[in-house]
């Protein structure tokens, strides 16, 4: 499978990484960053007429490869997505489709109609941990779900990486939290339950991280001498310059494949990702809670925070027993109803040809094996969710932003009247 990618961050990077064996070639990058470029180019011995800033050209072109991987951020996704659509590429997305749920429409639509398969990177559907969750279900261990509780725990430092001083702390510039954040847990949910949500109601907002909680005396950045700095536990001098090993906070803040010290610190000095974690632009929720009805009958309830050591929990109720599951630990324990009795599973172990050395428990490798089945082999297992299934999933999260700002209960028809679907 010959692939160009568009967008080399930390996404790209991490899927085309695993695109190194004989299944793969990738054979063009685009990408505004130099060093990023430069990387990839060199990984996989792309001709520098095929190493581009921009998407365009390689867009323009006669269609060269068989797929694209997009990971460019979330506002920049429509248009080189539905370029290469109408090229013929068939496409690995990564999450969101888009922050306008009109664009996430319009890309199922011209997809489908022109027969280009598009897998989105809900890559925790291809994690051991799910994988064996959605297995217990099929296998009728729980009889019929009614009920499931999720926590997504983000982790206190990550959030203020991430969606504070990072790419996706300011909703105008990249997507509302749960979109961005979560998209991948309402995706599983759906999945878990199987069937179609029917009412969503949400509560969160944006609490801590606000300027009202800046110590008084404290800086507008932490390498201006902050008097707090050795107990605030934000300093970005300590997560990113003391703390070496972390290359990925790194590394997305420097925009580099391995900054030196010096990139990190002039970083510090001149970005929002050395600010005082208080004064930032950010404006995504901190802590948010959802309530989603399906047709089926069953409910459930999602949980996604800041502040935490960082984790997914899922507890899964059924009509013949029950799972509790601690992503971090890689454990799921079983209630049989039946038997009463409690089993304890190994996810990896019920996974064994399933990696979790990498990101996400496993997902990352799992969903760039997946797309290479489901472009090559016509591949269409029951983890694999076609743009339609992804995008009525999206909908679930803009439903409950929606639910969110107006402090109601939204019914899924209506919304989706609302939006012109039927």
């Amino acid at each position: 499978m010959k692939v160009i990618l568009i967008g080399a961050g930390g996404r790209g990077k991490t899927y085309t990484d695993l695109m190194t064996d004989d299944r793969f070639e990738v054979v063009a990058v685009a990408d505004p960053v130099k060093e990023r470029r430069e990387y990839i180019k060199e990984k996989h011995q792309i001709p520098d007429e095929l190493c581009v800033t921009d998407w365009t050209p390689l867009l323009e072109k006669e269609k060269f490869a068989d797929a694209a991987v997009i990971a460019t951020i979330d506002k920049e996704h429509f248009e080189p997505t539905m370029a290469a659509i109408k090229k013929g590429y068939h496409i690995l997305l990564e999450k969101p489709v888009s922050p306008s749920v009109e664009e996430c429409v319009k890309i199922s639509n011209f997809a489908h109609e022109m027969g280009v398969k598009i897998l989105v990177c809900h890559v925790l559907r291809y994690s051991p941990f799910f994988r064996t969750i959605k297995n217990m279900i099929n296998d009728g261990k729980l009889g019929d779900v009614l009920s499931v509780h999720h926590s997504e725990c983000v982790g206190n430092v990550h959030q203020s990486h991430s969606f504070v001083r990072g790419n996706w702390g300011n909703s105008k510039e990249s997507s509302f939290m749960l979109l961005q954040k979560s998209c991948h847990d309402m995706d599983i949910m759906q999945w878990l339950i199987d069937s179609p949500c029917k009412a969503v109601q949400s509560f969160g907002s944006l609490t801590y991280f606000t300027p009202e909680n800046a110590p008084a005396d404290s800086p507008e950045y932490c390498t201006d001498g902050c008097p707090h700095a050795d107990t605030c536990l934000y300093n970005a001098i300590k997560i990113y310059y003391d703390d070496k090993e972390n290359s990925w906070f790194r590394e997305a803040a420097t925009k580099k494949v391995k900054p030196s010290d010096e990139d990190v610190m002039n970083t510090l000095k001149t970005t929002q990702y050395g600010k005082c974690v208080y004064k930032c632009n950010n404006d995504v929720v901190d802590h948010q809670v959802v309530n989603l009805e399906f047709e089926n009958g069953a409910v459930a309830s999602f949980n996604m925070c800041a502040f935490n050591k960082g984790n997914r929990f899922i507890r899964v109720m059924g009509t013949m027993g029950e799972i509790y599951g601690d992503m971090d630990k890689d454990t799921i324990e079983y209630y049989d109803f039946t038997s009463k009795t409690t089993t304890e599973i190994n996810a990896c172990n019920e996974n064994l040809s399933a990696s979790i050395v990498d990101g996400h428990g496993g997902g990352d490798p799992g969903i760039v094996n997946a797309f290479y089945k489901y472009v090559t082999e016509d591949y269409y297992g029951d983890e694999i969710s076609e743009i339609g299934i992804s995008v009525d999933n999206h909908i679930i999260a803009f439903a409950a932003e929606k639910s969110r700002l107006e402090r109601s209960v939204v019914e899924l028809s209506d919304y989706k009247r609302e939006i012109g679907l039927k």
